[in-house]
């Protein structure tokens, strides 16, 4: 079973947690100036890469917060998780 870090609890099973997507994205300052295919780009285009991401995560099950996570899309191998507001860490080389 997959173990995810909880920066409040500590230490999880995976099946507490809910993935929320990609980490660090702003929304836009105006939306009702943005043309319908601006909207969408926003709403539903990610990226989608190998290798390390930066992801938002809830702990459904646990504490009920949001917190960021760097995931190894490949392995699923976790290297970081940090609260919301907080610096990113680099990916391990």
């Amino acid at each position: 079973m997959l173990l995810i870090h909880c920066p409040w609890c500590g230490e999880r099973a995976e099946l507490e947690f809910r993935h929320c997507g990609e980490a660090h994205l702003a929304r836009p300052t105006n939306p009702a100036t943005l043309t319908d295919a601006e909207w969408a780009e926003y709403l539903a285009f990610r990226d989608n890469h190998r290798g390390w991401v930066r992801e938002r995560w809830r702990h459904v099950h646990g504490c009920g917060r949001f917190f960021n996570a760097l995931r190894h899309t490949l392995t699923d191998r976790f290297a970081a998780s940090y609260k919301t507001g907080e610096a990113w860490p680099e990916p391990p080389a």
